[in-house]
């Protein structure tokens, strides 16, 4: 009940600014209305997750598609493919193509955004305890999904006003991962959906906030290249400096 009067209420705040000078509540106003827009997909994501989840349909969903791939199905290239968004942001930079941010700020939100987002998730698989249809402990939600669906929304929100299929492209990347984590056999439906939620939910509101915005050490210089490394085990960073 509570999540639903949170929900009646963001509804609720939405409202149009009109007006040639925008003042600073105004322009907050604003900011505040797209982010409750952009809230929207991974809102619904996460309650439609949460209504399927354990539910008789997801058990058929996941039976129907397991009987059509194979039940000896398995490929690893999930592990891999989560990772694509993420490297088309550092691609796109080395290529020129124009970003919202300098390199630095959107390996810092991406960092941010992928910390958060793993401890959510992290969190929610030991207080859940779900069984994965494999028989595997720690099914809900799913760690692959939300990590794809973080760096995506990193990806598009650098590049949505520059290049569109690129900023968009993340997502494909992430649905992909999420459907080869349920074929095979790593994940439920609902795990996937919700993971995918929370990474964007999450990715939204580090841009929202922009957490430390000022700090910027690399800001004035041109040859020296910042990439951060992730992956389940380790985080860190590659620097590169241009002579």
């Amino acid at each position: 009940m509570k999540i639903s009067y949170i929900l009646i209420i963001l509804f609720l705040s939405i409202f149009d600014v009109n007006g040639q000078t925008l003042t600073a509540p105004e322009k907050d106003s604003i900011k505040s209305y797209h982010l409750l827009k952009k809230s929207i997909v991974p809102v619904t994501l996460i309650g439609v997750g949460i209504l399927i989840n354990k539910s008789r349909f997801e058990r058929k969903f996941q039976m129907d598609l397991r009987n059509r791939v194979g039940n000896n199905y398995e490929v690893h290239i999930d592990d891999y493919l989560r990772y694509a968004p993420a490297a088309e942001i550092f691609i796109a930079d080395v290529f020129g193509i124009k970003a919202r941010n300098h390199w630095f700020d959107q390996s810092k939100y991406l960092l941010i955004s992928k910390l958060i987002s793993k401890t959510i998730t992290g969190n929610l698989k030991t207080i859940t305890k779900k069984t994965r249809p494999n028989g595997d402990p720690y099914s809900f939600p799913s760690g692959h999904s939300s990590s794809s669906f973080t760096y995506a929304t990193v990806l598009y929100e650098e590049f949505r006003d520059a290049s569109p299929v690129l900023a968009y492209s993340g997502y494909a990347f992430a649905t992909t991962t999420g459907a080869f984590r349920m074929m095979n056999n790593k994940h439920w439906l609902s795990d996937v959906i919700v993971g995918a939620g929370v990474g964007i939910i999450v990715t939204e509101l580090v841009y929202y906030f922009e957490p430390f915005k000022n700090f910027n050490p690399f800001k004035n210089s041109k040859n020296i290249s910042f990439y951060p490394q992730i992956n389940d085990e380790n985080y860190g960073f590659y620097v590169a400096y241009k002579f």
